[in-house]
């Protein structure tokens, strides 16, 4: 059988390490495939003036800084989009579309803003689509949806989706280090970005639920749709306090279904620290899915790094293979379901659990009898009140834990705290996820 000829856009680390495990299992996936993948075109800004070692591997390939050269290759069957971002990429894959191309795209952001739209029109152009390395990296999470428990019904999940953010609260934990001191490490080592808003905002986290949310849910919802809170807020002592009710502190990106409809989050949490996803340390992820017939699957790897999300790319480079070569782009849908619906997920003012409020005040008699007072009128009970030592009077912490409430009516109490004179900033309020099994 002939080879099949592939164009990949970007060579940053998703681009190398998938050259990489092109070259290295070249003879295994012509095995499996029973024909050969050949990367016909190469491309990214700099390949020209400073081609990558990867590159090497691929003399006979056409070099170029010009996307369109790729698109509009007369012998590339399949054009992988890995520049990330949404801009150039959402124009990479319009074209790849127009010009009767399958693609295979490693891009979190442009599938969950624009995945289902995207699929439609690649549907309608008979072309086959592919995003396996969008969220999660090295874990096959949307084949696990799409394919793997497909025949069941989602209840919810529990994800640990940022690497980056689980390296940060992790460290803290460990070493006792503040957070800012734990990111800039992050970033010199290359964990984090210069930039780190998507990642300690909860804004990466947030786009890879939404797809995860179309997947487990048949479900069109955007970003935005989702309820997201960061880990800046997140301080040593909060471990300290974690570790006294037997927990532990992740972002938590979270699917439930309820009588009320779907509820999604991306916050930081409290999780038992005998549960297994407690125990996902530094940049791996992890998603515990609960199906209402299979129960509990738990799927766990790397979030990250060239070559995990190169496996992704080059296995969604395999399944596009095999849908040309057999006449089928429509075999699967990569959101599980041939068209989603459109929905508004549940407000999270809904959400009923237990919560962990941390606050730092200006030391002072009637504090817990105040807030007491505001939180009963609220008609919250308090589970416990927590303090450790501290010798700081002017900026002194300590925790209360309430009894399984609504978040709305949570809210509603703090914001009747707003201007106290003794708070020194606004309560922390982190979750606590006690349904979690061990």
């Amino acid at each position: 059988m002939p080879p099949l000829h592939l164009g990949i856009i970007g060579l940053g680390n998703v681009g190398r390490g998938t050259l990489r495990i092109l070259h290295d299992n070249a003879s295994l996936i012509k095995r499996k495939l029973g024909f050969p993948l050949v990367v016909k075109a190469l491309c990214s800004r700099s390949v020209l003036a400073e081609p990558p070692e990867e590159v090497l591997h691929f003399p006979d390939a056409l070099l170029t800084a010009d996307w369109k050269d790729v698109v509009n290759h007369p012998d590339v069957h399949i054009v992988a989009e890995l520049v990330g971002g949404t801009d150039a990429a959402a124009r990479i894959v319009e074209s790849s579309i127009a010009a009767g191309k399958s693609f295979v795209t490693a891009n979190k952001e442009l599938m969950a803003e624009q995945g289902a739209d995207i699929w439609e029109k690649a549907i309608d152009a008979n072309t086959c689509l592919a995003m396996e390395a969008s969220v999660a990296g090295g874990i096959p999470i949307h084949s696990v949806l799409r394919e793997g428990i497909s025949g069941d019904r989602v209840a919810s999940l529990v994800g640990i989706l940022n690497g980056t953010s689980n390296y940060i609260l992790t460290e803290m934990e460990r070493r006792g280090e503040a957070l800012e001191t734990v990111l800039k490490e992050a970033q010199d080592l290359g964990y984090a970005e210069a930039d780190p808003t998507a990642d300690v905002d909860g804004y990466d986290a947030q786009s890879k639920l939404t797809l995860l949310a179309a997947l487990a849910f048949g479900v069109k919802i955007t970003p935005s749709d989702i309820h997201r809170e960061g880990i800046r807020r997140i301080r040593n002592i909060d471990f300290a306090y974690a570790s006294r009710l037997g927990q532990t502190v992740r972002l938590i990106a979270a699917a439930e279904q309820t009588d009320r409809g779907l509820l999604l989050s991306v916050r930081p949490a409290l999780i038992p620290r005998d549960t297994i996803l407690a125990h996902v340390q530094g940049s791996y992820n992890a998603i515990w899915i609960r199906g209402v017939h299979g129960e509990d699957t738990f799927y766990y790897g790397r979030g990250a790094g060239p070559t995990p999300t190169g496996v992704a790319v080059v296995s969604d480079l395999m399944r596009v293979a095999r849908e040309i070569v057999n006449g089928s782009p429509e075999r699967v849908s990569p959101f599980a379901h041939p068209a989603l619906e459109k929905y508004a997920p549940a407000p999270i003012e809904h959400q009923v659990r237990a919560y962990y409020l941390r606050f730092r005040v200006r030391d002072q008699p009637g504090i817990i009898a105040t807030l007491a007072s505001i939180l009963a009128e609220a008609g919250i009970s308090l589970e416990a009140v927590l303090q450790e030592p501290s010798f700081n009077k002017a900026d002194l912490p300590f925790v209360i834990t309430i009894e399984p409430t609504e978040e709305g009516s949570l809210r509603q109490a703090v914001s009747h705290m707003d201007g106290l004179g003794f708070l020194v900033d606004q309560p922390l309020t982190l979750p606590l996820e006690l349904g979690l099994q061990q």
